[in-house]
């Protein structure tokens, strides 16, 4: 049901949020004016208190141009002051990825999100998980990073840990586990030694820091995810490979929450039990 509002309540929301408008843009009525194309008396009217004036939509869409904010905020009609292509630009953005835990953006969405759950589905086994010798591994050679910033970063999310700073749920596919105890796919090079360190690093890990961490193992064969992250209520991120796209608006973090959420309930192996079932792995 649409509600008809009275033309002096529009006009008085009007004029508040024109003057809030001018002072966030730095902008007097004479500034306004000329951005308007329009007489310094006409801005001065429109923000006189005593008067139930309202622009013509030209004036209303130049002054919402000049102003940087949308006309149906100016008018009252959405809480929102950004114009439409403002809002989709804030909502989502596309940010270069480096594949590298001393990514500098991945760091700064893990800071803001202090204090928060972080839920993460990793594209492999996640950095946070891995010994300093599988690191090194993994990044040595790797053009941009060094090999000594991924470990530091690596640490630095662990004393977030530790400090329980953040609690951390990750869903990662049991393949994957696996895959690094018989050395197959990407962990075909590793040697035995190194993969049954990893193992055991890894139980070790989900022992020490339940439950601030939770990993879950969900089967690849019946699920899928791309990788994602969610942090906290701030923003989620899906990786793509060279980029990520994030989002901050609540409806696109919520259903990025409900598709973790279903992964969670849907795992074949429970956080709980995690350790066990790592240990449990035949080495190749």
């Amino acid at each position: 049901m649409v509600t008809k509002m009275d033309k002096r309540d529009r006009a008085a929301i009007f004029r508040e949020r024109l003057a809030a408008a001018m002072t966030l843009a730095g902008m007097n009525q004479s500034q306004l004016a000329r951005a308007t194309w329009v007489n310094r008396s006409t801005i001065a009217q429109l923000l006189d208190p005593g008067t139930t004036r309202l622009p013509n939509s030209q004036l209303c869409a130049d002054a919402a141009l000049a102003l940087g904010v949308s006309t149906d905020w100016l008018l009252g009609l959405t809480e929102r002051p950004e114009r439409p292509g403002d809002a989709i630009a804030a909502a989502v953005q596309m940010t270069h990825a480096d594949r590298t835990p001393a990514d500098d953006q991945l760091l700064a969405w893990y800071r803001e999100a202090t204090g928060y759950k972080i839920r993460h589905v990793p594209a492999a086994l996640p950095d946070l998980l891995k010994t300093e010798a599988l690191l090194r591994w993994d990044y040595d050679g790797f053009f941009g990073k060094t090999v000594e910033q991924a470990i530091s970063a690596a640490h630095e999310r662990l004393d977030l840990l530790r400090a329980r700073g953040s609690d951390h749920e990750i869903a990662l596919p049991m393949q994957e586990l696996r895959a690094l105890a018989a050395g197959e796919g990407s962990y075909r090079d590793l040697s035995r030694d190194l993969r049954a360190e990893q193992l055991e690093h890894l139980a070790h890990l989900t022992d020490e820091f339940f439950p601030s961490l939770r990993l879950f193992l969900y089967d690849a064969r019946r699920l899928y995810s791309a990788p994602i992250t969610i942090f906290g209520p701030r923003v989620g991120v899906i990786y793509v490979g060279r980029f990520y796209l994030a989002f901050r608006e609540s409806t696109r973090l919520r259903s990025l929450t409900e598709h973790f959420d279903w992964l969670v309930r849907e795992a074949s192996i429970d956080a709980r039990d995690v350790a066990a079932h790592v240990r449990s792995l035949t080495l190749a």
